[in-house]
């Protein structure tokens, strides 16, 4: 019997991120948060002559501008980039700088991974880097590193990425990311989408793929006949076999961990604000990242050209076709009522279990030595 989505169905599939397939103009630019290295405890009363740090990358032009600010006009600077932070390869790019932005344009174009330092002539250098991956054909593929804890220490960098569906890479994307040292992909989709958008990147990069068969249709049951609000409610225990395996893998330390969605940006959404609660980030950065999926999703990218004759019975599809003829792209996270998903969601998992961290011991059977684990592989 042929399967018809009705508009509650195709509202719950929208806010789980499968995507339409639209002409869209790609964003010149992705801008990274300020990023400062953990401070040691002996220079921990040094005046900071540097206030913030930030990298925007202008995908068109193929440049990355550099800003800074400083706490009295014309200090002056060094500047130098490197592909890693503990990199041996570090290049000078200016010194005695006393203007607050430079312009960079890399020799060897769009692909590779930048650092930038920016060191005065006393106090703390600040370092930071685009979060966006510089990929030609991806959407919301980043990399989770370079937040500070509430405590004072930093997530880092190049260990654990996000994503969303990844079905137009270029050669040369999976070129750049079998640079990345991925020992597992774990996939949150359903093997409705699956079935119509495989990965792939397992079998460039030799990852371990990681996924659970569960129907779209199981995720939509309990949304249907609701109201748009506290969406996200449950969502933790349908998708715990999958959260688990995140965890484990990255706790696992042999390799970096790439986990994604459709547009990587509620089921990965809420992987990746359980994983920040749990290091420590504040709730207030968790959100601000939450929703800059809304900015970086490129959606021609997330889906290819597809027959739908070619996959009869398929609810993704039915809602890919309804959305495309639509013309529906990026939505802002919000609830009818303007209520952040993400925010609602927190108040759910305090009160269901008690927090994040209470969740991933008593859901997904996490110990309090795994906590410390997770903690440790991805803490500076």
């Amino acid at each position: 019997m042929k399967q018809i989505l009705s508009s509650a169905s195709l509202a719950l599939l929208l806010a789980l991120g499968a995507c339409a397939h639209q002409a869209e103009t790609p964003r010149s630019a992705e801008v990274s948060e300020t990023i400062i290295e953990a401070v040691p405890a002996e220079l921990g009363m040094v005046e900071p002559e540097l206030e913030t740090l930030s990298v925007t990358y202008d995908r068109e032009a193929g440049a990355y501008q550099i800003d800074w600010t400083v706490s009295q006009p014309g200090i002056p600077v060094t500047l130098t980039v490197s592909p890693a932070l503990d990199s041996d390869h570090v290049h000078t790019l200016a010194t005695h700088l006393t203007e607050t932005s430079f312009t960079w344009v890399p020799p060897h174009g769009l692909h590779g991974r930048h650092y930038f330092t920016v060191v005065p002539v006393s106090g703390l250098p600040l370092v930071a880097a685009t979060r966006v991956l510089p990929l030609e054909q991806a959407s919301n593929f980043r990399d989770i590193g370079g937040y500070q804890t509430e405590d004072g220490r930093t997530v880092k960098w190049g260990q654990v990425y996000r994503s969303g569906a990844m079905p137009l890479l270029t050669e040369a994307d999976y070129t750049y990311l079998e640079s990345l040292g991925l020992d597992s992909v774990v996939d949150f989709r359903s093997i409705d989408e699956r079935e119509v958008v495989p990965d792939l990147l397992d079998d460039r990069t030799g990852a371990l793929f990681i996924a659970n068969d569960y129907s779209i249709a199981a995720l939509m049951q309990d949304y249907q006949h609701g109201d748009g609000e506290n969406m996200y409610a449950g969502m933790e225990e349908m998708l715990r076999p999958q959260y688990r395996s995140m965890i484990r893998r990255i706790v696992a330390d042999e390799g970096a961990v790439l986990y994604h969605c459709s547009a990587g940006q509620d089921r990965t959404g809420v992987a990746t604000a359980l994983i920040y609660e749990v290091l420590g980030v504040d709730r207030e950065t968790i959100i601000q990242d939450y929703h800059l999926s809304t900015e970086l999703r490129r959606t021609q990218f997330e889906m290819p050209d597809i027959d739908p004759a070619d996959y009869p019975g398929n609810m993704i599809v039915q809602y890919y076709m309804a959305a495309r003829a639509q013309g529906r792209g990026a939505e802002p996270l919000y609830t009818p009522s303007g209520a952040s998903h993400i925010v609602q969601f927190f108040d759910y998992i305090d009160a269901e279990f008690g927090g994040a961290e209470a969740y991933m011991k008593d859901s997904l059977g996490l110990s309090e030595a795994d906590i410390d684990a997770l903690r440790e592989r991805l803490l500076d």
